[in-house]
């Protein structure tokens, strides 16, 4: 392999946010090998797969796709197993044990960091359960571990992007390190006004993971009483379809065009959950759609209120149902939202 540029990405089984910033990088090297935990091929764009994939020894491992959440006390074992070190440059691109990757010696390694692992530390509750009884308890331990892990493994990487400024502090207050603010790629000239007017629904874009709180966005949008669409899919799906009911329309992944569409005829777009950055936002925006969000986390570097839409302070339900009736009386100018 070549003895340039090394790709290293947590793990390719979905084209999300951070597998379109990956999709960014790997333009800038088209033949660089990308080093992954597991590859599920079909599940990320073909120009992510046309670059040579390495796996470690997880590929291997029984029922994968379904269940690869549970083999992350492997993960850090798993990532050490690549050797990474033929390239004189790394470029990570780290939400969890990227960043750990081993550079050769002498070489540099510059690591674009989505955030530092979540559930390790301030969203383990988002993910986990409050510890009950030995299963609890041991599972306490091993996210302690990785904790452990990833702040022993932080002196691997040259030098830190973040993607937010929210996300620079996390590293600077977690790793005890500094980095350069650099926001991720997003097709603005792709994602654009459309020609239909807007209508009464509400629109999210997200993973069906907990930390997104989609169950809140449910129940906010049904006591606001408008359709909630959400776009996405995840381990979360059947509890929220059930959840759902008549009024929240789950329209799984969609395609590019549609999606589009979504963004240029929802009334707003929201976003419940504290995210890194949020690139939903900016599609949503560039798409001259407000956005209603928690005014927590990267949107404060995106959406100033009142202006590109609304921010609330508190979380919970009958806040974000009160935003909901409020940004839908609120008026918006779409190209002042889409040069934001």
């Amino acid at each position: 392999m070549s003895a340039g540029i090394g790709l290293v990405h947590d793990w390719l089984t979905g084209q999300r946010g951070g597998e379109h910033v990956l999709a960014a990088i790997a333009r800038l090297a088209p033949k660089a090998p990308i080093y992954t935990l597991f590859h599920l091929p079909g599940t990320v764009s073909a120009e992510i797969e046309a670059h040579p994939i390495v796996t470690s020894f997880l590929q291997r491992a029984p029922l994968l796709a379904s269940h690869y959440r549970h083999y992350l006390p492997l993960f850090p074992a798993a990532m050490r197993s690549l050797d990474t070190s033929a390239h004189r440059l790394l470029i990570s691109s780290s939400h969890c044990v990227a960043k750990g990757a081993r550079r050769a010696p002498g070489g540099f390694h510059a690591c674009y960091c989505h955030t530092p692992m979540r559930y390790a530390w301030d969203q383990r509750r988002a993910y986990f359960p409050a510890p009950s009884g030995p299963a609890g308890w041991l599972r306490e331990r091993i996210l302690d571990r990785l904790q452990a892990w990833d702040v022993a493994t932080a002196g691997r990487v040259d030098l830190y992007l973040a993607n937010s400024t929210f996300v620079a502090g996390r590293i600077r207050r977690y790793y005890g390190r500094s980095s350069e603010v650099l926001p991720p790629p997003v097709d603005t000239a792709f994602f654009r006004p459309g020609t239909e007017p807007h209508e009464a629904f509400v629109l999210m874009v997200a993973a069906l993971a907990p930390y997104k709180k989609v169950d809140i966005a449910i129940a906010a949008c049904r006591r606001a009483g408008v359709p909630l669409v959400v776009v996405g899919d995840g381990p979360e799906r059947q509890r929220l379809v059930q959840a759902g009911g008549s009024t929240t329309h789950f329209a799984g992944r969609v395609g590019p065009e549609e999606l589009r569409r979504l963004y240029a005829t929802a009334r707003c777009y929201l976003q419940t959950g504290i995210e890194d950055f949020g690139i939903a936002t900016v599609e949503a925006l560039a798409c001259g759609t407000p956005v209603l969000a928690l005014g927590e986390g990267g949107v404060l570097d995106i959406v100033e209120s009142g202006r590109h839409g609304l921010l609330v302070d508190d979380p919970g339900v009958e806040s974000l149902a009160a935003g909901i009736d409020k940004i839908q009386q609120m008026q918006f100018n779409p190209m002042d939202l889409r040069s934001r």
